[in-house]
């Protein structure tokens, strides 16, 4: 079954349960694909469906952030919610070690030597860990191997 039709299925079952924000995420999931569809006239794979997912999640982390220094519990528990909802339909994230570990094989296929390879780095890092790590944690583990002070 993709994950389209996941997405389907656990939507019917948080309407029946009266989950509404399970619901609700999965609606905003479903609106962004197909909102992409419809856009880009395509019809989106399981691997699209995950960017949609994890654009989701990364705007709720953000937002997390803010509620967090606002000072806002009400929200917070909510949006902590949305994001176990997001992170279930993706797949296992890597631990830090993983990460580490999948950094320094790069580093080493690569030849990165200072700061100025982080780019070339990033984008041949990138592939291997899409959809299963937050980019911003790769891009900080690949800053403290370049630049150990």
């Amino acid at each position: 079954m993709s994950l389209k039709e996941v997405l389907q299925q656990d939507m019917k079952n948080a309407m029946k349960d009266k989950d509404a924000i399970k619901k609700n995420v999965i609606t905003m999931v479903r609106a962004g694909i197909l909102q992409i569809e419809k856009d880009k006239h395509i019809e989106l794979d399981d691997e699209g469906v995950l960017e949609v997912i994890a654009k989701g999640a990364k705007q709720r982390r953000d937002s997390l952030l803010e509620f967090e220094k606002g000072n806002r519990p009400d929200l917070i528990e909510n949006i902590k919610k949305e994001i176990d909802i997001l992170l279930s339909y993706m797949p296992q994230q890597l631990t830090e070690d993983e990460i580490n570990r999948i950094v320094s094989e790069t580093l080493y296929e690569v030849g990165a030597q200072s700061m100025k390879d982080l780019g070339k780095v990033m984008s041949a890092l990138m592939p291997k860990v899409k959809g299963k790590a937050d980019g911003s944690l790769v891009n900080n583990i690949v800053r403290q191997h370049l630049d150990p002070q």
